[in-house]
């Protein structure tokens, strides 16, 4: 699944205005422009309440900006665009239903996936089941793309193992005495471990040592473990330490005994958890934030993607703010809207064997996200990620990915400070 949270939210009033939306039983809302046409609908599941409920509310901002955008211009196929949401609770099971309900009872045209890989595996099944394309923004685990995976699904973002193959890739491209060994402690999460089993790999073949890796658990680990597994790493002294944490706390807790180890790690990157920001930053000394690094697939300043651009424009224009505060789950949302809208437009319907077919053709999109062209099994490997550092001024900035500028990480973390 997803990381629980993101490194930046849905603003408090959307988020209130959101909430309003939901009927009192909480089973639907929508969206549309006023038009006396037909709408097409499109019909989604979303984590409006439970463990997901931030980033089911930042998608959701994402999917309605998409759909607003669509009809300002004119509709797709001049007809206005209506979202039909269902609150799904964060619940797989009601995942589950909320699909078959929307296209058996509600008879939406169109579906969009929920967010999260956990929810969209959910979401498979039924979809399939009726012959519904489903487009994901931010499912990307392995979870979705199973052997058993279904032809119908297409996920826009880059898969989650390749995440930190930029770093991977600048590591390699390092001296050979900055990339001697490297330690690679997982938390057993379908989402956090596959890019530090990817990264280990690709630098294993670069020659790095391997010191330790505890990949393949078969079950979740204790807080007591994650410290265990932090305490053998800080032994062992490895210059690379790739973390497969899962949130904030579990990275947290290797921080926390590497300092009582005072052990510091020369380069530094986790799954999940220096993403947070301020939350971040409030959880230890800010100076030991320092060149810690994680990575995330949408930058809100990137130049170089007009789409982006725009989007960033009309998200501040609806919501206020600045780029800083536009949750990256509002661009694979608004992502996923993009390809769903031009392969209707390339199919002149919303028949959705013919947008299927379209989408596993030979055909490369462009999003906010940048480029898309999809594997048999709903990947799109040309998906971009950038790699995040916090910096000495305090600033979090993409050092890896396009537009990202010439300086690049930092190779030589400075060691902890105490109190």
């Amino acid at each position: 699944m997803r990381r629980p949270t993101r490194r930046r939210f849905v603003p408090l009033a959307a988020a209130a205005a959101v909430t309003a939306l939901v009927t009192a039983c909480g089973t639907s809302a929508s969206t549309s422009a006023s038009s006396s046409v037909q709408p097409i609908t499109v019909g989604i599941s979303l984590p409006l309440s439970g463990q997901f409920a931030a980033d089911g509310l930042a998608t959701l901002n994402g999917y309605k900006l998409w759909a607003d955008d669509v009809n300002t211009n004119g509709g797709l196929l001049h007809r206005p665009v209506k979202l039909v949401i269902r609150n799904d609770k964060s619940v797989p099971k009601t995942v589950t239903s909320d699909y078959n309900v929307l296209i058996s009872k509600d008879h939406v045209n169109l579906t969009l996936a929920p967010f999260s890989t956990l929810l969209t595996n959910a979401a498979e099944p039924p979809t399939h089941s009726h012959g519904y394309a489903l487009v994901a923004g931010s499912a990307t685990g392995g979870l979705v793309f199973a052997p058993t995976s279904y032809h119908n699904f297409f996920s826009v973002s880059l898969p989650v193992k390749l995440e930190m193959g930029a770093f991977a890739h600048w590591v390699t491209k390092l001296p050979a005495s900055q990339r001697q060994t490297a330690a690679y402690p997982e938390v057993s999460d379908p989402f956090a471990d596959p890019p530090v089993e990817a990264t280990a790999l690709t630098l294993h073949h670069a020659g790095v040592r391997t010191v330790y890796q505890n990949a393949g658990p078969a079950a979740a680990v204790s807080n007591k473990q994650i410290q265990q597994a932090a305490t053998t790493v800080a032994l062992r002294h490895p210059q690379i330490v790739v973390i497969g944490s899962v949130d904030l706390p579990s990275l947290l807790i290797f921080i926390h005994t590497f300092e009582a180890q005072h052990y510091t790690p020369n380069i530094m990157i986790a799954a999940s958890g220096p993403d947070q920001g301020q939350a971040f930053l409030d959880k230890l000394n800010p100076v030991n934030a320092q060149d810690i690094m994680v990575p995330d697939g949408w930058f809100g300043g990137e130049q170089n993607n007009a789409l982006s651009h725009v989007m960033v424009e009309d998200y501040i224009a609806k919501y206020g703010g600045t780029s800083a505060d536009i949750n990256a789950d509002v661009a694979e949302a608004y992502s996923a809207g993009e390809v769903l809208a031009d392969a209707v437009t390339a199919t002149k319907g919303v028949d959705n064997t013919a947008i299927i077919k379209y989408l596993h053709g030979p055909v490369t999109l462009q999003t906010v996200q940048g480029p898309v062209r999809f594997l048999r099994d709903g990947e799109n490997p040309k998906g971009q990620a950038f790699i995040f550092q916090w910096q000495s001024n305090g600033q979090f900035v993409p050092v890896l990915g396009p537009d990202t500028g010439a300086g690049g990480p930092a190779a030589q973390k400075p060691k902890w400070q105490t109190g």
